[in-house]
């Protein structure tokens, strides 16, 4: 979880994932020097599964989910927004979904779930209609459907991934690109989290025509060099 002046809605996002951690899952907070009651918040849950990094300052949400990520030491890595609420079975279907894959092949997996406004009401009962989610890498390049809190991933997913590229426009993009081009993307049709919208949303914004032309440009140009840079390895490995 990469947090920064999350204090409306933290303490029920937390609460909805606490409670259902097994004794070895763990919780990495990344805090983008906060300047409200968010620390306090995290820290009145006094369980030793939270890992709060503190006082980063990146003021930029790609790098501090970035830093959580690879502060995480679980097989299964899963995201989460500072101010949704997880459904009490969505760990239970994160493991099955996993369940009997081989671990040693990127794997990314996308859950359904249910749009949600400020005061909880629903604006939306399916996430991936919502979103118009489709598969493929050109469709996703074009017109990236792909968010970050409903995202769950293997290990070996971050080989392929880190470190982020410094100028791709955001974390979730990057990783569902990186998914198809490397591995495997599976969308679960379970709705396991409420995703909330609304006027403080990060992504909530217009990009310009020459900002949409820039934000494709950096992510296929990286991509291209993170291809490249697999292909030398594995020439390498192979020799």
């Amino acid at each position: 979880m990469a947090t920064y002046n999350g204090e409306k809605y933290i303490f029920e996002q937390l609460n909805s994932i606490i409670h259902q951690l097994s004794k070895d899952d763990e919780i990495i907070i990344s805090d983008d020097s906060s300047n409200d009651k968010t620390i306090d918040i995290i820290k009145s849950f006094k369980d030793n599964r939270i890992l709060l990094i503190e006082n980063q300052k990146f003021g930029n949400p790609i790098f501090n989910f970035e830093n959580a990520i690879k502060n995480a030491t679980g097989d299964i890595i899963v995201l989460s927004d500072q101010d949704d609420i997880w459904e009490g079975n969505k760990i239970e279907v994160v493991k099955e979904s996993f369940a009997g894959k081989d671990m040693n092949k990127p794997i990314l997996n996308l859950y359904n779930g249910i749009l949600i406004d400020d005061n909880n009401s629903i604006i939306n009962d399916d996430l991936f209609n919502f979103l118009k989610l489709k598969k493929g890498l050109i469709y996703n390049i074009i017109k990236n459907r792909i968010i970050g809190c409903n995202m769950t991933f293997n290990r070996r997913l971050l080989d392929f991934a880190m470190p982020f590229p410094k100028n791709i426009h955001m974390h979730d993009m990057w990783l569902g690109n990186i998914g198809y081009i490397f591995g495997e993307v599976n969308f679960i049709n379970k709705k396991v989290i409420k995703y909330r919208r609304h006027s403080n949303n990060y992504t909530n914004y217009k990009n310009t025509l020459m900002k949409k032309f820039l934000i494709r440009y950096y992510l296929i140009k990286n991509l291209l060099v993170r291809y490249i840079r697999h292909i030398n390895i594995k020439n390498k490995i192979y020799k």
